[in-house]
């Protein structure tokens, strides 16, 4: 990812608060070392790091965490770039937490190696949690060419910018990609592309991959940990360590 779309990508989704109290709920619930995987620019770690308590963000893209850097005001949450796959950290885990839709990018194997690493280092009844597309609805859509879906403005020209997506399906794999479009003052159009491929996994299959690694699941439909339906529209994975 370019550090330009790394910053709009911040700029587009920076308000979004939806899901913050779930999250904040989570680290009252289990107090200790928190870790989010696939923190990005920081929407979620920095509301977990101004609760308090030990918050760490794992990240691989170099983009989005130069954008947390620049916004961190020179108190910036401990940080490590690294494949959150491989869990490159020592000691214990009161809770590990991968919102924005992450976790349906990972394939199976990557799954399976996340899982491996955090029950080892998740203290007994420690919980990971995820939130993601409901499988199943992300499987009833039918492709779509690009539309637009937003617009904001331009964190450093104050511009507009238009943000349009479309999707494609192919078998159990969904890709959608988005097209940023900064609209310049003398008609011109600067734009930026991103793609992300879901992996379309049923949540029986998904629970069962949680139970097999040793997890406790739960599933759940919303943030208000509403029970999970075929027409929520998303899920909520919570697994508990064995204690």
């Amino acid at each position: 990812m370019t550090l330009e779309l790394a910053a709009l990508i911040h700029a587009q989704h920076e308000n979004e608060l939806d899901d913050l109290p779930y999250w904040l709920g989570l680290q009252a619930e289990h107090p200790g070392r928190l870790l989010e995987l696939g923190c990005g620019s920081g929407r979620v770690l920095w509301p977990l790091a101004r609760a308090g308590g030990a918050v760490i963000g794992v990240d691989r893209d170099p983009a989005a965490l130069e954008i947390l850097r620049q916004t961190a005001g020179g108190q910036l949450p401990p940080v490590i770039r690294a494949d959150f796959t491989a869990l490159p950290l020592a000691g214990k885990l009161a809770a590990a937490l991968m919102p924005c839709n992450t976790y349906s990018t990972l394939t199976a194997g990557e799954r399976a190696r996340l899982l491996a690493g955090l029950h080892s280092r998740l203290a007994p009844g420690g919980v990971f949690a995820a939130s993601l597309p409901n499988p199943a609805a992300l499987l009833a859509l039918d492709d779509s060419e690009d539309e637009v879906e937003d617009s904001f403005t331009h964190p450093h020209s104050g511009n507009p910018v238009q943000v349009s997506s479309g999707w494609q399906r192919q078998g159990d794999e969904l890709r959608v990609r988005w097209q940023y479009d900064h609209l310049l003052p003398d008609g011109q159009v600067q734009r930026h592309s991103a793609e992300v491929c879901h992996h379309l996994t049923p949540t029986a299959a998904l629970l069962a991959e949680l139970a097999a690694a040793g997890f406790h699941p739960a599933a759940y439909g919303g943030y208000a940990r509403q029970p999970f339906t075929a027409r929520s529209p998303i899920l909520i994975l919570e697994a508990r360590r064995d204690t």
